[in-house]
C-alpha cells in the first residue's frame, strides 16, 4: 500500500496507547506494514516470554508483578528501532514508562467512548482487570483513571468510531507525516476510524 507523500517523514518509531479494546494492535499491524516498520504488540512478548496468558500472571504474580514484567519489556521495544508498538491499557500509570514513550518516538492515544470499549471487550476472556462483577463499571473506572494520562503521553489523540482499520491507518498515516516531535501534543485530532474488531 502506498504512503503519504514524504515517505520518510515518519517517525522513527511509532507507538500506540489507549484502553484495552481501543484497536492498538489492529492499527499497529496494518501501520507497521504500510510503513514497512516492524511491528511489536507488547503483551503478546510477555506472554511469549513467560509462556503463559497474562490472566495467569494477574492470577500469580498480581498486578504489581505484571507492571514490574511490562516495564521491563517497554524499556527493551521502545528502544529498538523502526518499530510500531501496540502497549498495554496500564503502561502509562507508570511514570518512567509513560517519560520512556515519550522520548523515544511518537505516542498515539487510540481513544474509544466506554461504549465501544465495552462492545470490543466484554466477550473476551484475556482481560483480567474485568474479571469482576460488573466488568462494565470497571471499564468505567478505568477509562476515568486513565483518560489524563493517556491525554498527557500523547503526541496525537485519534478518536475511534465506525469505519474500517484501512482508513483510520491512511488518516493516521497524514498525520504522522507531518508530526514534529518538538510541537505542542495535538490532543484535538478529530480522525473518525475504525471499529476494529
Amino acid at each position: 500500500m502506498s504512503q503519504p507523500s514524504g515517505g520518510n517523514s515518519f517517525p522513527e518509531n511509532i507507538f500506540l496507547v489507549g484502553m484495552m479494546g481501543a484497536g492498538k494492535t489492529s492499527v499497529g499491524k496494518v501501520l507497521a506494514r504500510n510503513l514497512g516498520k516492524v511491528f511489536h504488540d507488547s503483551d503478546q512478548v510477555i506472554e511469549t516470554r513467560t509462556g503463559v496468558k497474562i490472566p495467569i500472571i494477574f492470577e500469580l504474580e498480581g498486578e504489581a508483578g505484571f507492571r514490574v514484567r511490562e516495564s521491563a519489556v517497554l524499556e527493551e521495544l521502545t528502544a529498538l528501532r523502526g518499530v510500531v508498538l501496540a502497549t498495554g491499557g496500564g503502561a502509562v500509570l507508570a511514570e518512567n514508562n509513560r517519560r520512556t514513550l515519550r522520548a523515544r518516538g511518537a505516542v498515539v492515544y487510540l481513544r474509544a467512548s466506554v461504549t465501544d470499549l465495552w462492545n470490543r471487550t466484554r466477550h473476551d476472556r484475556n482481560r483480567p482487570l474485568l474479571h469482576t462483577a460488573d466488568p462494565l463499571a470497571r471499564l468505567q473506572d478505568l477509562h476515568a483513571q486513565r483518560d489524563q494520562l493517556y491525554r498527557e503521553v500523547a503526541h496525537l489523540t485519534v478518536d475511534t468510531g465506525s469505519q474500517s482499520v484501512k482508513s483510520l491507518v491512511l488518516k493516521l498515516q497524514l498525520k504522522l507525516a507531518q508530526f514534529e516531535p518538538d510541537g505542542r501534543p495535538d490532543d484535538d485530532t478529530e480522525l473518525r476510524g475504525a471499529s476494529l474488531q
